[in-house]
């Protein structure tokens, strides 16, 4: 099984989309281990390309990216600073009055930055917690100021111009830098820019970045294959039956390795040098069957993801979204970067 990635397709994405917010900072986040494909092989070279903010989930995230990054690098973490955390040499992204007075207890001196909840109600202080402490909060120097869009990804939803005012609202008079705007934010144009964007599944060659560069190929060896014979059936379920002698293909992955199960019946296909071959039966825990029959030299490898049928094109198939195809990609894929 191989997980090709393209380390130079990743930088020139951050490249781009940093070229589209020229009056702001361009950051990177790299959490769920840069969003499943080795954030210990991609953050170097987002800092050798001019990245010095980085932003991940969670503390242990951070620490695991440390050592790959010189003491220049600001590791910011997105949940904050959580009971227990260890969060040296990182900066937490506080998200209530808790995890100030926790912060500032502990860590006094320590650089954090400080998230706002400017409508999506998920993580931030909302407009009443932070007007109360605001004063308090600027006075002990927060790194920066963000918050998040729900609905970036849908530029004609009324809930972004909506944030971009509340936001505007709750940082008024702020002389620090503000960040709005993660990879869809950045698209929506220069209002939600401010100082600090922070592009993500972009970068990776995920939707809304329409043109990004692909940066993943996924291959899958052959196993076997096998003559079915009309009314025969093809894997767990029998949910199956050829309808004609037909020549079928076992690889070996499965669900176990990200590819998730609602793919089955779902019209995806593996691909043979850019020819598709319809996925066929159910995908089970290491298996996934695909009829060959027109093909005329079966290759030692089909494709999942590939160009023609890059990450939101499987994650169409399967009823969600790139980021989840992305993070879903197991650990038995042996990973190779160019």
């Amino acid at each position: 099984m191989g997980l090709q990635i393209d380390i130079q397709a990743i930088v020139a994405n951050w490249q781009a989309l940093a070229a589209k917010a020229p009056t702001a900072r361009a950051a990177a986040v790299v959490k769920a281990d840069g969003y499943g494909l080795g954030a210990a092989k991609i953050v170097p070279a987002l800092y050798e390309a001019g990245a010095r903010d980085f932003f991940v989930a969670l503390a242990r995230e951070g620490q695991a990216i440390r050592p790959h990054l010189p003491a220049d690098a600001r590791i910011n973490v997105l949940s904050g600073h959580m009971e227990g955390a260890d969060l040296t040499g990182l900066v937490p992204v506080i998200n209530s009055p808790e995890q100030f007075f926790r912060d500032r207890a502990m860590r006094p001196g320590k650089p954090f930055a400080i998230q706002l909840d400017s409508g999506m109600n998920r993580l931030g202080m909302e407009p009443a917690e932070w007007s109360s402490l605001r004063d308090e909060a600027l006075a002990a120097g927060p790194a920066f100021i963000m918050s998040h869009l729900a609905c970036a990804d849908e530029p004609e939803h009324p809930a972004n111009a909506m944030q971009l005012a509340a936001f505007r609202e709750m940082t008024e008079g702020v002389d620090l830098p503000l960040s709005l705007a993660a990879t869809g934010g950045i698209l929506l144009g220069k209002d939600y820019h401010f100082d600090l964007v922070r592009p993500g599944v972009g970068l990776y060659g995920g939707m809304p970045f329409a043109d990004a560069l692909p940066v993943v190929r996924l291959s899958l060896p052959v196993i076997q294959t096998r003559l079915v014979e009309p009314g025969e059936i093809v894997g767990y379920g029998a949910t199956w039956t050829s309808d004609a002698p037909r020549r079928i293909a076992t690889v070996a992955a499965g669900y176990a390795d990200g590819i998730l199960r609602i793919l089955s019946g779902s019209g995806a296909s593996l691909y043979a040098d850019g020819v598709a071959c319809p996925i066929v039966g159910r995908v089970s825990m290491d298996l996934v069957t695909a009829d060959v029959t027109h093909l005329r030299q079966l290759p030692a490898e089909l494709d999942l993801i590939c160009p023609e049928q890059p990450i939101d094109a499987v994650a169409d198939r399967a009823g969600t979204i790139g980021y989840e195809i992305l993070t879903s990609l197991g650990h038995r894929y042996e990973r190779s970067y160019l």
